[in-house]
């Protein structure tokens, strides 16, 4: 036996201090920090109709004579339901709940014009805790 020296073959002791390094080392899961969550976010259009899921007629203007109108929306990270909102001026006059089943939804909501109701317009888009997630400004003329 040579003092000072240890006796156990190599392989063994390059396996026992591969084995003591990966003890000792932090157990790292994924390329990086976890990603932080998606906020909710939509978009508005304001149209004649929607055809297809898809919103038909989009304008920012409209005749007094137009009937009604569509909101459409497409709403991203929104959980359970979101709200449509109209305005007509600074008065609220309608509000519409929707439920929303995924995580990408399109959605829309159809409110009757009435003639002499002209001028400015918006549709909120809100998330159910009121966050605006989006506005569609529009004119009745």
């Amino acid at each position: 036996m040579i003092l000072g020296r240890e006796t156990e073959p190599m392989p063994t002791r390059t396996l026992l201090r591969s084995l003591l390094l990966l003890a000792a080392a932090p157990l790292v899961v994924g390329a990086g920090p976890a990603p932080a969550p998606t906020a909710a976010s939509g978009t508005a259009v304001i149209c004649a109709a929607v055809k297809d899921r898809a919103p038909v007629g989009a304008a920012d203007k409209f005749p007094a004579t137009v009937g009604q109108l569509t909101c459409f929306s497409e709403l991203h990270g929104v959980k359970d339901k979101a709200v449509h909102v109209w305005f007509h001026g600074d008065k609220e006059v309608a509000r519409m709940e929707l439920a929303v089943r995924a995580e990408r939804w399109r959605t829309w909501s159809t409110k009757t014009i009435p003639p002499k109701w002209t001028g400015a317009w918006k549709v909120e888009i809100q998330d159910a805790s009121g966050a605006v997630l989006a506005t569609a400004a529009f004119t009745v003329e």
